[in-house]
């Protein structure tokens, strides 16, 4: 397991409050598993805080870790950034703010000894019954308009080996990209495995996903449909 070298794409936005820790225990945890991994950490969009400065002192300190700083907002912009940077022959991204350092290796590690599939989250439970019930209704739709086997579209970790090469060349730049990851899988036939997490955590910071953002989200699952 130690000859694959792992590229994990987090994108941070405005999270000084809790990222160095985060960063911290992945690091601590891949360590502890006699991986080869790097961690490319995504400072994006308009920043309001220290997260830059925290991921580049992390640099400064360890040589797994590396950091970027791009304008451009938007969780599907720091993803492809931060794809286009990897160096990795297994290939993740998730969202730093509600993943675990033990769910991460978990994926991790399904990821190396399946690399001829993809591996992502089946995120099982919800914080509240309205985040519950939206999931519910977004899924169902991607689902009925791709033909989808997934039932956590935008669930992450997601971890595919380089070989994979359409998912290493996403396009969009919002949060429609994991919706496009899913597509591609359906469309390019490859199989995918949905780990199931069990975790309700969320290191800090807040949900940018309201009423208005998971509109725009149906709305543009219906566009991309439209558009094949």
């Amino acid at each position: 397991m130690a000859d694959t070298l792992v590229s994990i794409v987090l994108p941070v936005h405005n999270q000084a409050d809790h990222i160095e820790g985060v960063i911290e225990g992945y690091r601590v945890a891949l360590e502890n598993a006699k991986l080869s991994f790097e961690l490319l950490l995504v400072v994006n969009g308009k920043r309001k805080d220290s997260s830059a400065e925290i991921c580049r002192a992390l640099e400064a300190k360890h040589p797994s870790i590396r950091t970027s700083v791009i304008e451009q907002g938007g969780w599907g912009s720091a993803v492809r950034h931060g794809l286009a940077q990897a160096r990795g022959d297994l290939l993740c991204y998730t969202n730093s703010a509600r993943t675990t350092a033990d769910d991460l290796l978990l994926l991790v590690l399904y990821g190396i000894t399946h690399p001829d599939v993809v591996v992502k989250a089946n995120r099982r439970i919800r914080e509240s019954l309205r985040r519950r019930a939206g999931s519910l209704l977004y899924n169902l739709e991607c689902r009925a308009l791709f033909d989808l086997s997934a039932w956590d579209v935008n669930g992450t970790p997601k971890v595919f080996s380089r070989r994979f090469e359409p998912l290493v060349h996403l396009t969009r730049d919002d949060d429609l990209i994991d919706l496009e990851f899913n597509a591609i899988c359906r469309r390019e036939g490859y199989r995918i495995i949905e780990v199931p997490l069990f975790s309700t955590t969320r290191s800090g910071g807040r949900s940018t996903t309201n009423y208005g953002s998971a509109l725009k989200m149906y709305v543009g699952a219906w566009q991309m449909r439209r558009k094949g």
